[in-house]
């Protein structure tokens, strides 16, 4: 993104243009006609990923949650330093036949192809307050099936947080009513 370009997201411009000054725009991955938009710079660098954890923990409360559910693969990275930063424990929300005991899993549509996504059947303990965290809302298929998947191992949704949300292809309103927090919206 250039810097004029305005930017936007749901904590506010300072935590979305850090955000947007990481990102790298690679043309036709992982497919033809797809624009993939690759946070890996913002990963890597130490200080702006501490800021974008800080702005999410802070945006949550460190309270309103017992545990966090990364969905793989970036959302793993995620989900980890924010448990570590607020001293939760972190669950994985992976691949189909990641997993190594009984499973609970939910297919779904990508924006290019489709996909299963799995979470132990005891992952949570009943009514256990989950912050689910991912990379990038698209479509929202993913998300979704995500949301599911700890409700259906007994957790309760406190909260769903992107790094980065493709407001052009209306995830945000295929998870309607539930809250939406990306840092930035493009």
């Amino acid at each position: 993104m250039t810097e004029t370009q305005e930017v936007r997201g749901d904590s506010g411009p300072e935590a979305a243009a850090l955000v947007a000054s990481r990102v790298v725009d690679v043309p036709d991955f992982p497919k033809p006609g797809i624009l993939f938009k690759d946070l890996m710079p913002l990963f890597s660098d130490g200080e702006v990923f501490r800021q974008v954890i800080d702005e999410i923990v802070a945006y949550h409360g460190p309270d309103s949650f017992d545990v966090v559910a990364g969905v793989e693969a970036r959302g793993f990275v995620v989900a980890a330093a924010i448990a570590y930063a607020t001293g939760k424990g972190v669950v994985p929300v992976r691949k189909a036949g990641k997993l190594p005991r009984r499973t609970h899993s939910v297919s779904y549509a990508l924006e290019y192809g489709e996909a299963t996504l799995e979470v132990h059947e005891d992952a949570f303990a009943a009514g256990e307050r989950v912050l689910v965290v991912d990379d990038v809302l698209a479509t929202g298929g993913t998300a979704l099936a995500a949301l599911e998947l700890v409700e259906r191992a007994g957790g309760a949704v406190a909260g769903f947080t992107v790094l980065m949300e493709l407001s052009f292809l209306d995830g945000r309103a295929r998870l309607a009513p539930r809250t939406v927090h990306a840092l930035l919206t493009v």
